[in-house]
């Protein structure tokens, strides 16, 4: 094992990074349609964070990506709440405490974008990043916030980061 790099994203990750999330979400057996496997952003995830208040990491081992995260705005919400996006990691990062370390990351940058909340949406049998998200803080609502327009994602948390 090489050593493991977490670094926001530059504009030559793009297709790396689409090409991780893909592959997590078919191995997984994740809907394409209603997730991120078909938002537009994908293919230019480098340009799509290159905003205010929004950053986009990678995990990235031997110069390969090998997972990433993100943090921006929670799209069509009025409130001063951020969503914790497109978390995924290839299975040669998982159990390593990577996916700890991303969340942390996160809500740090989310704390210091001055957020209040952060919120999350993932796949029911998706149990380990469920417990994952819980020991980080994350409490289940009973319903979506904001419109991410990831329809087939019916599981939805929240944290509070004051």
């Amino acid at each position: 094992m090489g050593s493991i790099i977490i670094r926001e994203i530059q504009q030559k990750d793009n297709s790396a990074v689409a090409e991780v999330v893909r592959k997590v979400l078919v191995d997984l057996g994740v809907p394409k349609v209603g997730t991120a496997y078909e938002d537009k952003a994908l293919d230019h995830m480098f340009e799509n964070y290159n905003v205010p208040k929004a950053t986009y990491f990678v995990v990235e081992e031997n110069d390969k990506v090998i997972g990433c995260c993100g943090v921006a705005q929670l799209e069509n919400y009025e409130g001063n709440v951020c969503e914790l996006q497109k978390m995924y990691f290839l299975e040669e990062a998982r159990g390593k405490g990577v996916g700890k370390q991303m969340i942390d990351i996160c809500i740090a940058r989310a704390k210091e974008y001055g957020f209040d909340k952060m919120y999350l949406e993932t796949m029911p049998f998706m149990k380990a990043a469920q417990k994952l998200y819980q020991k980080s803080g994350f409490e289940y609502l009973e319903a979506p916030m904001g419109n991410t327009g990831h329809y087939s994602c019916p599981v939805w948390m929240l944290k509070d980061l004051k």
